[in-house]
């Protein structure tokens, strides 16, 4: 082939710029990720539809507690069976609270984000809801998320349980979910619990003695994708497996969820195809 022919062609004529990788394929019925620097848009797959969220819905209870007034981290709640009889009643996911051991604030971030304890969620919202009884006090923490949902201008979220554990109407959708995550991670101790793999944590005991909780994230990207910094698993009948994930490499992190996907092995997978498309693109 000639030199003309080649220029004719376009071929080299000047120097190609790197063909962008193909966009991934994921389980996923839904999914969105972005640059949680620039805010930009990387991946959408039915990234606008409303879908259960399960215990991803945890990341506005976190959120909702960094956004309280005045927040003492180290103040103390005492375990109410209340909480354990939750736990047993939904069959839910379980920090292992006892009831009687006080534990602080700081301490329920952890056995919410971690082992994704929804006696956890109940402690918190008990104690920065609003009202005369526990009642009140839930249905106005559940309010402060969905004002929270508002103020971020969360358009397709909603919520009506401070864990996911729903009755029909707590859904949010790929999109949103990431906003609201890049929004929780500008908190510098959401930022370390939700990087933490395991943790002790010392706790007071009803009679004035103490004892360690020890708790594993369920989010398996922390350690096994480089990078890897948060965020949080969900699962539930509904919303079947999801995962709000975000990784950090030379400088730059990448943010996104897949909601409804398959399993735990799938939702893991398909996190780490769009966070590896997220850096390339």
């Amino acid at each position: 082939m000639t030199a003309s022919a080649i220029l004719a062609g376009g071929a080299l004529a000047t120097p190609a710029h790197a063909a962008a990788p193909p966009k991934p394929s994921i389980v996923a019925k839904g999914g969105f990720v972005m640059n949680n620097g620039t805010g930009k848009t990387l991946f959408t797959k039915a990234a606008d539809t409303r879908r259960s969220t399960g215990s991803t819905t945890k990341i506005m209870t976190a959120r909702v507690v960094l956004g309280q007034r005045n927040l003492n981290l180290n103040s103390k709640v005492t375990v109410q069976k209340a909480y354990s009889d939750y736990i047993v009643r939904n069959s839910a996911s379980s920090a292992r609270l006892i009831v009687g051991d006080k534990v602080t604030v700081r301490q329920l971030l952890y056995g919410l984000m971690l082992p994704s304890g929804c006696d956890a969620a109940y402690a918190l919202a008990d104690k920065f809801g609003k009202g005369s009884t526990r009642a009140k006090r839930v249905k106005n923490f559940i309010g402060q998320m969905n004002t929270t949902a508002k103020n971020l201008n969360l358009k397709n979220t909603h919520f009506d349980s401070f864990d996911g554990i729903g009755n029909g109407s707590n859904y949010s959708t790929p999109r949103d979910l990431t906003k609201l995550a890049s929004s929780s991670m500008k908190y510098s101790t959401f930022r370390s619990v939700v990087k933490t793999k395991s943790t002790k944590q010392k706790v007071t005991t009803k009679s004035g003695g103490y004892r360690y909780m020890s708790w594993s994230n369920t989010n398996g990207l922390l350690g096994s994708y480089r990078g890897a910094i948060g965020v949080k698993t969900g699962s539930g009948p509904e919303a079947k497996y999801c995962l709000v994930f975000a990784a950090t490499r030379s400088g730059k992190t990448v943010i996104g969820t897949v909601l409804t996907s398959s399993s735990v092995a799938n939702r893991t997978k398909d996190a780490k195809k769009l966070m590896d498309y997220g850096f390339k693109v």
